[in-house]
């Protein structure tokens, strides 16, 4: 079977490690491709490495009213930016939007696909979670399902690679001289993804999310998000391991394991690696989440939801090991 895909926002992180992943499925043809400044260029202009079958493909000009014919279209574009235009997609063409314009909105499944795969199979309009939410909601949905952990006392002590403000940055003054050597935290109380994490804990957890504290903080490397999670909770760790196995067992893309996991684990691969460590004593619990923030933070997990929404098996495309060292 040969499904018709394509990309938008292709020349960014996130497209293109979409296409990354698409040159490699077994079921996904890359048909169309769309960007802004790259408009006009072909593929093996912006990326050289490219398969040959692809690199004569053009990068056109976004518009929603003029796509060819799709079965799934990649959407891959600033949050602020996709929603009026993805509207404009014809009904048929199924949407997972990477950006953040559609989550937890009507009509829109949210895609942590490893906690609802059941929830986004037969939809056809699919709202990627952002990276720090993959990495912390895979490791405290556990938790909160089996109310090991209290949902209103949260807080998310989070660091990023560099990849995970985009192509443009989180400031455009950001780049070698100012990240190489550096700690920056950002996005303080105001975080874009705190309402879809804030969301995801009170849905899971049956309670609200109301002292929730999510700190994000650069960190000079090119991928990988590690989330350090503090919780209330009178769990033992292996308590919350076993949670945690339960939670995932017979998922392929989550790994429970006993030590603290590291951000290299992941690297190049749709991978999640949670642990824990907890004192009842002291009412403690601290979930670790590790994710790459371009593969299941971005575009992993979009391929994962692309497959559940086509009828295909959930690793198709994903099954590559991280890349090491």
């Amino acid at each position: 079977m040969s499904l018709r895909v394509g990309i938008v926002g292709i020349s960014g992180f996130g497209g293109g490690e979409v296409l990354r992943l698409i040159a490699s499925h077994p079921a996904f043809e890359l048909v169309y491709a769309a960007g802004e400044g790259s408009a006009g260029s072909r593929l093996v202009d912006r990326f050289p490495g490219v398969p040959a079958r692809l690199a004569g493909l053009v990068i056109e000009t976004w518009d929603p009213v003029a796509l060819p014919r799709l079965d799934v279209l990649f959407a891959s574009l600033p949050t602020g930016t996709s929603a009026g235009a993805l509207a404009r997609v014809p009904a048929p063409v199924k949407i997972v939007d990477i950006g953040g314009d559609h989550r937890y909105v009507a009509g829109w499944a949210y895609g942590l696909a490893d906690v609802w795969p059941s929830e986004i199979a037969d939809r056809s309009r699919v709202a990627n979670p952002g990276c720090f939410p993959a990495a912390t909601l895979t490791a405290l949905a556990p938790l909160l399902a089996d109310r090991l952990i209290e949902p209103g006392n949260i807080v998310i002590d989070a660091k990023t690679g560099i990849s995970g403000a985009g192509r443009g940055g989180v400031d455009s003054r950001i780049g070698y001289a100012e990240s190489n050597e550096n700690l920056v935290p950002y996005g303080l109380l105001k975080h874009v993804h705190m309402p879809e994490m804030a969301e995801t804990i009170e849905r899971l957890g049956g309670g609200s999310a109301a002292g929730l504290v999510f700190t994000p903080h650069l960190v000079p490397m090119t991928r990988g998000v590690l989330a350090t999670i503090y919780c209330r909770g009178h769990a033992t760790t292996g308590q919350c391991l076993d949670a945690a196995r339960r939670f995932y067992a017979g998922r392929a893309f989550v790994r429970v394991t006993d030590k603290p996991p590291q951000t290299k684990w992941a690297t190049g691969s749709n991978l999640a690696f949670v642990s824990y460590a907890a004192d009842p004593e002291r009412n403690l619990v601290i979930a670790m989440g590790v994710v790459d923030n371009l593969g299941k933070g971005a575009a992993g997990q979009a391929v994962q939801n692309a497959n559940l929404i086509c009828g295909l098996p959930e690793t198709a495309g994903l099954d590559g090991v991280p890349v090491w060292p």
